[in-house]
């Protein structure tokens, strides 16, 4: 489109296509080191959390770890409850239990449903109702005011509520305050029960500094992701939120860092959206890396992205 008085585009480089609805996409990169933003839409705007909310179930079992009431040894019971959640899930049958250690992979790698209402049941004191309560009350405590937690694993319920901005605030409060655990993110797969189980966060090995942390999807929410990059003296963290697919959240993603890590001019900083719907069919989308491009400092892909 020409506006009046105007006979050029808009630079490429001040168009961000974003792989979303408005009313859903949410997304947020934040300078882990100086608390800085250097990207923000919608990052205030509720949405729902989806599986991120199993980043919370991971921090306050962490602290159970800290304050050594369990241990990596602890054996976990699994409830009718529990067992009965919807995929993703590890599948126990009624009376078996799972070790923390093997817990936390499966939150992480697996996103298994049926373990985190579990953890969410044993510390909470038999209730996962009650461990809903503690998890809201820790993200007041960590500065996320606009989130609240219905559950331990991220299910659909329409209390459950976050931002992009939450988001990011418990992305860095895991790695600052639990340094010795952030490990358990950058993994892909673990071994349970002499079976390989393997993860769906396609940003680990996708591009080099990335080391985590956790993707998310339930219908209403669209395709979520908090990733931390640290690399080069550089560490951001970066949240996006309903996306249409696995894969579009990811190049978006990979989009995000790329312009966070360059020069940060006012066209880069707040470029012009177009959203999902609004861009033509069969042209490359601007804002996106080439598919055979590296990020500035970074190796180009070589593993598919979902």
């Amino acid at each position: 489109m020409l506006l009046a008085g105007c006979t050029t585009a808009a630079p490429p480089e001040s168009v961000l296509a974003v792989p979303a609805a408005p009313q859903k996409y949410a997304a947020i990169v934040v300078d882990a080191s100086t608390g800085k933003t250097l990207f923000e839409v919608n990052s205030t705007a509720q949405r729902y959390p989806a599986s991120l909310t199993k980043m919370m179930t991971l921090y306050m079992l962490f602290e159970a770890m800290q304050s050594g009431r369990v241990s990596k040894e602890t054996q976990i019971p699994v409830s009718d409850h529990a067992a009965s959640q919807p995929p993703t899930k590890l599948r126990f049958r009624r009376g078996e239990t799972i070790d923390v250690d093997s817990a936390i992979r499966a939150m992480v790698v697996k996103s298994a449903n049926d373990v985190a209402v579990a953890v969410g049941e044993y510390l909470g004191g038999g209730s996962e109702d009650q461990f809903a309560a503690m998890m809201t009350a820790k993200a007041r405590q960590l500065g996320m005011a606009s989130t609240s937690f219905r559950n331990a694993c991220g299910l659909p319920d329409d209390g459950q509520v976050t931002t992009a901005r939450d988001m990011a605030v418990l992305g860095i409060a895991l790695e600052q305050r639990f340094p010795q655990h952030f490990h358990y993110f950058s993994e892909s797969d673990f071994m349970f029960r002499g079976r390989l189980v393997r993860g769906h966060n396609d940003m680990l090995g996708r591009v080099r500094g990335v080391d985590g942390i956790k993707t998310g999807y339930i219908r209403a929410s669209g395709y979520n992701i908090v990733t931390s990059y640290n690399a080069d003296g550089r560490h951001l963290i970066a949240v996006v939120m309903g996306a249409q697919s696995a894969r579009q959240r990811n190049d978006h993603v990979e989009a995000l860092i790329q312009r966070s890590l360059g020069p940060m001019t006012a066209a880069a900083s707040q470029p012009k959206l177009m959203y999902a719907g609004q861009q033509p069919a069969g042209s490359a989308l601007p804002g996106l890396p080439p598919s055979d491009s590296a990020l500035p400092g970074l190796p180009a892909s070589d593993l598919p992205a979902q």
